[in-house]
């Protein structure tokens, strides 16, 4: 996520911080293209006093100023800082919180695309976030349960039209699953932009880019998937690619990968920003060889593997029978 909105100057935000891990991400992408710790401000809250404590400590001994407000508190009955509009958000908020407070929020002026679902933080988030972007240069991601590109429960479906109907979505990028150690379910980053037409990318108005990034990574023990460097610089580089970035290279569509997609067709598709249903699937390569010259060699390979089969039967009855097991 700090790859892709690449915060290099100006103010950072994480409204669930927890113990700081953004915010060092950022500084680290600073030191890598040269940057220096005081281009950015940064400002974050926590609900949990321990988690917020243990932030403050985190960013300390690395040495990074931080506003974490005076307190630990809910970033939605309490929000700390009210009036900040950040160039870059970002965030890992927990999946589908139910006991998130609703029923208290209702009528809140951050709900500029619908009121989210009592039983559902998730659209809550994600209007947060927008609610604290910068109108002109505002660029937020968000980690998001995948039920948030397709859900219609709760009046979601509305507000993820209105949301892509008033042009807020940049990118969807679809995850593998296995990445973190608190959960093994697949996930999906959305990407913001308040102004499409912000210099310094292209006019992308009316436009949502999709990357279907499932195929990615590697799994490191059975349970655990890691993305590599080069997993993590391709979707960035694809989406810098897309908006027009200086270096970027030339954007494509790649059937399987990425298709940058106009609203008509998303509303043709329901509103539903699962990549999937875009990028199609992925193109395979012809080897040239002729089919009917194709299913020869495989047939007669099949036959010989079956052979093998069949011989290494015949030698395990023989070995159990030689032990008082035969049948």
């Amino acid at each position: 996520m700090v790859e892709m909105i690449e915060p290099t100057k100006g103010r950072v935000f994480d409204p669930c911080c927890g113990s700081g891990g953004m915010f060092v991400q950022s500084e680290k992408f600073l030191e890598a293209h040269g940057g220096n710790a005081g281009d950015i401000s940064v400002f974050g809250q926590e609900f949990n006093a321990t988690t917020w404590r243990l932030a403050k400590m985190n960013l300390a001994i690395r040495g990074i100023e931080a506003n974490l407000g005076h307190t630990f508190a809910d970033s939605f009955r309490n929000d700390l800082h009210a009036t900040l509009k950040a160039e870059y958000v970002l965030a890992n908020p927990p999946f589908n919180v139910s006991d998130w407070g609703g029923d208290r929020c209702k009528g809140d002026a951050r709900w500029q695309f619908g009121e989210p679902p009592v039983g559902n933080a998730n659209f809550a988030w994600m209007q947060h976030i927008l609610h604290h972007l910068h109108p002109q240069s505002g660029v937020g991601a968000v980690v998001m349960a995948n039920g948030s590109m397709s859900s219609q429960q709760s009046g979601e479906g509305t507000i993820r039209q209105a949301m892509v109907d008033k042009d807020v979505v940049d990118c969807l990028v679809a995850m593998p699953g296995q990445l973190f150690y608190a959960t093994q379910i697949p996930v999906c980053v959305w990407i913001f932009a308040k102004n499409k037409a912000a210099a310094p990318f292209r006019k992308r108005k009316g436009e949502v880019l999709f990357i279907d990034a499932r195929k990615l990574g590697t799994l490191v023990d059975r349970v655990h998937r890691e993305l590599s460097d080069e997993d993590i610089a391709r979707i960035a580089r694809t989406y810098h690619a897309w908006r027009g970035e200086k270096g970027a290279g030339k954007y494509a569509d790649v059937a399987g990968f990425c298709k940058a997609a106009k609203l008509e067709e998303i509303a043709s598709h329901g509103y539903v920003l699962t990549p999937g249903r875009y990028v199609g699937a992925e193109e395979v390569e012809e080897d040239g060889e002729p089919f009917d010259e194709k299913m020869k060699r495989l047939t007669a390979t099949l036959a010989q593997q079956f052979a093998e089969g069949q011989k290494l039967e015949k030698e395990i009855k023989k070995n159990l029978a030689s032990l008082g097991y035969g049948f």
